[in-house]
């Protein structure tokens, strides 16, 4: 069955940087569409960043220019940068994987999901 494993998430100062990792297992991981939500306190959940079985990528306007998502398909294993780090960008951050064709920053469009990785920026 599917799995997916964050880490990397972490407790930084503004403007500082974070690197999240995700490793998949039990599904063919480099035919599905990745992305990478997040969710604070009393906040539903957001698409951050997403990228295409083809290494195409789509940012949240919030995000863009600060994060870079890309991915290893040979070692099933996805990745987000976060740079300039903000206290707003706070949340607990998942990563998921999707089949269903569209390739969009919309968590129903995702089946698999991980625990998810807590990062924290204080100002």
């Amino acid at each position: 069955q599917a799995q997916l494993v964050e880490s990397g998430g972490g407790s930084v100062q503004a403007g500082g940087s974070l690197r999240l990792s995700c490793v998949a297992s039990g599904y063919t991981f480099s035919t599905y569409c990745m992305g990478w939500f997040r969710q604070g306190p009393g906040k539903v959940r957001e698409g951050v960043a997403i990228i295409t079985s083809g290494g195409s990528t789509d940012y949240a306007d919030s995000v863009s220019g600060r994060f870079t998502i890309s991915k290893d398909n040979a070692k099933n294993t996805l990745y987000l940068k976060m740079n300039n780090l903000k206290p707003e960008d706070t949340a607990m951050y998942y990563c998921a994987a999707g089949g269903s064709g569209l390739c969009v920053r919309h968590p129903p469009y995702f089946d698999y999901w991980g625990q998810g990785t807590q990062v924290t920026v204080s100002s």
